[in-house]
């Protein structure tokens, strides 16, 4: 029964109930606060029966639970990762088939939220056969008349049997042996572009990147049981390989697939190498045919197409940065009015001229904008914000600077947007009072122009340059050189600024050598040299530099004033000029060159574009605060995925089997 305030002074006698009306309701007030702390132990009454069970306890009797049946609790930080409280739930269910593959392969993807198959490496043991049972799927040799399993050599998927080697897992992640098990797992993620121009190089030759330069296209992860065991390479995001995919090319060509051209068919297609061979590629596709060349993202066709194909198709990339085809929808301003192009406003400048009072100019297609807008904030105090919509990524190829100025005490953003041809720029005019500049899920390509044809130019650096005392916030972006006056505050998060080569320079004054702004950073990682004022912070940092003779530096990291600021958990060159540092690599005592940051690719566009490889020493690959690497990745917490992994292992392994960790991308 609930009992409320009226309730219980219903209960009173009549007497008792006017009297307290008469005299102000003290009564009435005393126990209207009864009533609400009889409310809250009836809840709790309730919520007692609901803790006994996993489904409907509250958060904090998961743990209990667990420990009532032997539930080891992870690192909850990895996002993507399954809940403690599904866990525990699942912990009874997993332990009936503890030591099978398939539930190793689920525990794998549950506590490191990436993709995983499981090898029982026994089975991929050439053995003598018994023959009265003969196993016709186990080929003692390798058929060479078979190309496309000749590509599966050497990885997860694999059909080739293998001599037994008596080396243990911590070698390659486990050879071919009895007592081995390997986890294959898939780090990076497959994002999709849809209904995005082809970067045209000639009438009848294309790409697949709208820049313009090679790019890898990859499968996009077919839906599973989540109880299964991952059966093929269509149940995970990976690079296509050009053999495989001339097999199988109904698996993956399509619309709702892992590539699509419009306009062509499935029976058009056909799946060549088209690397460089002399003055062109290296094969023509027959006329009425189209080539793809899966490796490198180049489409020939037979027949030359009257205008540029509209293709769609998945990238490779680790994280949700820079612009990209993924949720951002809580980096919105909430900003009115909004107005889109091409819809409403054909172009990208007349949807910014359409709210240069204030409001929100909104691109809603994956196209590419050859012009050079302005962006200019008319009325004080305003807001403007230039912006993909969600999951979307257009490109905006300039053939000049990008202008933006505002009226006194405005802001401007810009979210979402993959820029490349030109720079962004701050000027300083009289007339230009710009307050703060903020960029969110940005690219601005690092070292790239554009050509015309959409072709890889000359470099082009820097990629901002901010002339003004403005406020830059810079978030989940990746960007080429810095140049930025003495007077700005920069904040810059999540984010790589990249100047293409560790002695580049990737901030610094508007002369390239001078001081530059205020500079605040976290978790990024820095190509390039860097020259601020003051480093009033970095955290989590890599800063990958060094500086040459003649060059005009005295340092590959200077700041100016170091009496000030503080740069912590973070990894410097030795010879920096910087704050007092607190717990970085090289620590000191420790030979510089041996902890030194090893990337797996410093090539924007590449999958592994700023992902640090496991060559990369622990110090730097744990030496973040919390634990996980450094650099613009921490946020994934790859070390605490691997250790929720080791953790299960040793719990679900069957005894006498080892295991190894394989990362495929």
């Amino acid at each position: 029964m609930s009992y409320d305030a009226r309730t219980l002074l219903d209960m009173l006698p009549a007497v008792y109930r006017v009297r307290d009306a008469e005299q102000g309701g003290a009564l009435e007030a005393l126990l209207t606060v009864i009533a609400e702390q009889l409310a809250l132990m009836e809840e709790d009454l309730a919520q007692l029966y609901d803790d006994q069970f996993i489904e409907t306890c509250a958060d904090w009797v998961v743990p209990y639970i667990g420990d009532l049946v032997g539930y080891r609790q992870l690192h909850g930080v990895a996002p993507g990762v399954g809940s403690p409280r599904a866990e525990v739930a699942d912990t009874l269910a997993l332990r009936r088939s503890k030591g099978a593959a398939a539930t190793l392969a689920r525990l794998a993807r549950d506590v490191t939220g990436w993709e995983a198959y499981v090898v029982e490496q026994f089975q991929r043991l050439s053995t003598t056969q018994y023959l009265n049972q003969p196993n016709v799927n186990a080929p003692a040799f390798v058929d060479l008349r078979r190309a496309e399993l000749l590509e599966r050599l050497g990885g997860p998927f694999e059909p080739q049997l293998r001599l037994a080697e008596l080396r243990g897992p911590a070698c390659r992640g486990g050879p071919a042996n009895i007592p081995n098990i390997t986890f294959y797992l898939w780090r990076l993620r497959a994002y999709s572009l849809a209904s995005s121009p082809a970067a045209q190089v000639d009438g009848a030759r294309f790409l697949f990147n709208p820049l313009g330069a090679p790019l890898p296209l990859f499968s996009a992860a077919v839906s599973k049981d989540d109880k299964a065991l991952t059966l093929d390479a269509r149940n995970v995001s990976q690079p296509l390989a050009r053999r495989g995919l001339a097999a199988a090319k109904e698996l993956f060509y399509g619309e709702d697939k892992s590539f699509f051209i419009a306009g062509v068919t499935l029976d058009q297609l056909m799946i060549c190498d088209l690397s460089d061979a002399g003055t062109g590629w290296a094969h023509t596709p027959p006329t009425g045919k189209v080539a793809v060349d899966p490796v490198l993202g180049r489409i020939a066709f037979g027949t030359a197409p009257a205008a540029a194909p509209q293709v769609s198709f998945h990238y490779g990339a680790a994280a949700d940065l820079g612009g990209g085809s993924y949720d951002r929808l809580k980096g919105f301003e909430p900003l009115t009015p909004i107005v889109v192009a091409p819809t409403q406003k054909p172009t990208i400048q007349a949807a910014l001229d359409a709210v240069a009072g204030g409001g929100v100019a909104e691109i809603a297609d994956n196209g590419r904008y050859s012009e050079t807008p302005s962006l200019k904030v008319t009325a004080t105090g305003a807001r403007i914000e230039l912006r993909a919509a969600d999951k979307l990524r257009p490109m905006l190829s300039l053939g000049g600077e990008f202008a933006i100025t505002g009226a006194g005490g405005t802001r401007a953003s810009l979210n979402g947007l993959l820029v490349a041809g030109g720079r962004l720029h701050v000027p300083a005019t009289a007339s230009n009072l710009l307050a703060a500049l903020s960029l969110r899920h940005c690219t601005l390509v690092p070292g790239l122009t554009l050509t015309a044809a959409g072709a890889p130019a000359q470099p082009l650096a820097p990629s901002l340059v901010v002339e003004t005392g403005v406020v830059l916030e810079i978030d989940s972006c990746i960007l080429g050189g810095l140049r930025v006056a003495p007077g700005a505050q920069v904040r810059v998060t999540n984010s790589i600024i990249d100047a293409t080569a560790p002695n580049g320079v990737a901030f610094a004054g508007l002369d390239g050598v001078s001081a530059g702004g205020v500079l605040s950073i976290s978790d990024s990682t820095v190509i390039g040299k860097v020259h601020a004022s003051e480093l009033r912070e970095a955290s989590n940092v890599i800063f990958f530099a060094r500086h040459e003779a003649g060059d005009g530096w005295l340092a590959p990291v200077i700041a100016d004033k170091r009496q000030a600021g503080c740069v912590r958990f973070s990894h410097l060159p030795p010879d920096a000029r910087a704050p007092r540092p607190y717990r970085c690599q090289p620590a000191p005592g420790t030979d510089p060159s041996l902890v030194q940051p090893v990337f797996v690719s410093l090539r924007y566009g590449d999958p592994g574009y700023g992902q640090l490889s496991l060559r990369t020493p622990r110090a730097i690959r744990e030496g973040a605060a919390d634990g996980s690497e450094m650099g613009v990745f921490r946020q994934l917490f790859q070390p605490q995925r691997i250790t929720n992994l080791r953790v299960r292992l040793g719990e679900y392994l069957r005894f006498g089997l080892e295991a190894g960790i394989v990362f495929v991308t």
